[in-house]
């Protein structure tokens, strides 16, 4: 029973659809900062060195960069919500599933050897629960807006018929 519970929370918090990436791939993984009250989205780009728990809502990938000759690696959860977007920008040949032998080497010596893929069809991740959410979302702003739009139509045209009222009083004073 309750192992049924955590499952069904589980998969509450899991996303509908993630990017395939595997180790070797040089990955762009965009993710939602928040500043103060302010929030934008940072790339991170890099290659994809770990992959661990790939079916579950747990699942993450470690990406590594070279900043200003300094290595940097940042470990992100796929299904979290400040994760935007990940999308595979290069797919290289590798042997293993976990690349640390690559923290050790730079240069030429850290390559990896590419391997030809159909970009589109693998970064094409839709979800179809979430396009109708926010197709449902821009029609009830569209009819906010139109009644809006009336309602302010119907302000300006009492103003007019006050306007039209004073102006005639005014020429029966003259």
């Amino acid at each position: 029973m309750s192992f049924a519970l955590i499952q069904k929370v589980n998969d509450a918090q899991k996303k509908a659809a993630v990017v395939d990436a595997r180790s070797g791939d040089t990955v762009r993984v965009h993710q939602k900062i928040k500043e103060g009250n302010k929030e934008r989205i940072q790339v991170f780009e890099g290659v994809v060195i770990r992959t661990d728990n790939k079916g579950q809502h747990t699942s993450r990938i470690t990406v590594r960069k070279v900043a200003s000759g300094v290595g940097v690696e940042k470990s992100f959860l796929l299904h979290s919500p400040l994760v935007e977007k990940v999308e595979v920008v290069r797919r290289s040949k590798v042997r293993r599933k976990y690349l640390s032998f690559l923290r050790d080497r730079s240069g030429k010596s850290a390559r990896l050897t590419a391997v030809n893929f159909d970009r589109e069809k693998i970064n094409d991740v839709r979800d179809p629960h979430a396009e109708a959410e926010e197709k449902r979302l821009k029609e009830e702003a569209a009819k906010a807006a139109e009644a809006k739009a009336a309602e302010k139509a119907a302000e300006q045209a009492e103003l007019e018929k006050k306007q039209a009222e004073v102006e005639a009083a005014h020429a029966e004073n003259k």
